[in-house]
């Protein structure tokens, strides 16, 4: 879920501190743009996305602090970058239409508009209207970024990876990075990764099997490879569909299984598992 967002006049005193710079005048430089076009944020209470993007390549802040005020690991890879100021202003803007709708979509695992439309509550014409001006988006890339945790240097661009780069993270000993995918149609799509952090996963837990899983609006952390089914939650292959269900065993190696919409008994060679849940994520609202 993408954090609630300050107000303009609190996102611009953090762009301030990034830049370091005091004036308006000297932001509005430093961002190609004319200066009236900042008295427009505080007017409008929002701030330009491409901006905050800008800046946060620029300068190497933290987006979720320069779009919250807290701060949480980077989603930002920083790598010497050579392009600074208006050519890398320009290459954002260069990146938009087609090639940044693509990256997010990758980002999300989706592979329609109209999923990323549903998803971010934007009309699909909207989106196509990027793809036809070649328009960029800048809010759209940093609440797709802050959802994902995908590198916004690559999101923005096109430049680099799109995983995080998780050596810069402070702490990482306490946390592992794991193969993040989308549950879609009954098929496993994506090449995505995320961190997790150690503290939250169960004892005894393979964390080298470990893969995030989403659906909607659930996830779950699911040990591949786990093929000995027993009660518990399973990411089960049924008719060459994959979907994640409960499992529970019944006396002549029968199964009872309950899905979202369905109930049946079944013999335990009828399914293939996949993987065991180690870990059930709900969104409550």
């Amino acid at each position: 879920m993408t954090p609630t967002k300050s107000s303009a006049t609190e996102i611009l005193e953090r762009l301030f501190s990034s830049y370091g710079v005091t004036s308006q005048k000297e932001l509005a430089e430093l961002l190609e743009m004319a200066p009236n076009n900042i008295s427009g944020w505080l007017k409008r209470d929002s701030v330009s996305g491409n901006a905050i993007i800008k800046c946060a390549l620029d300068t190497g802040a933290d987006l979720h602090w320069l779009v919250t005020g807290e701060f949480e690991n980077s989603n930002l890879q920083i790598r010497d970058t050579r392009l600074k100021g208006k050519a890398l202003y320009d290459q954002i803007l260069s990146s938009g239409g087609k090639a940044v709708l693509r990256r997010m979509l990758d980002a999300y695992g989706f592979s329609t508009q109209k999923e990323l439309s549903d998803l971010l509550g934007i009309s699909t014409a909207t989106i196509s209207t990027w793809v036809r001006r070649d328009f960029f988006p800048g809010d759209v890339v940093i609440a797709c970024a802050l959802d994902t945790g995908v590198s916004l240097e690559w999101l923005a661009t096109g430049k680099g990876t799109a995983s995080v780069d998780h050596h810069s993270v402070v702490d990482a000993s306490d946390s592992i990075v794991i193969d993040k995918k989308t549950l879609l149609a009954g098929k496993l799509e994506g090449s995505m990764s995320c961190s997790i952090d150690r503290s939250f996963l169960p004892q005894n837990v393979n964390v080298e099997k470990l893969c995030y899983v989403q659906s909607g609006k659930n996830a779950w952390l699911v040990e591949m490879g786990e093929s000995e089914i027993s009660n518990g939650v399973w990411l089960l292959d049924i008719d060459g569909v994959l979907d994640v269900y409960s499992v529970s065993r019944r006396p002549g190696n029968k199964l009872r299984i309950i899905g979202h919409d369905s109930e049946f008994d079944c013999a335990a060679d009828e399914v293939i598992a996949k993987g065991l849940v180690a870990v059930v994520l709900k969104k409550i609202i």
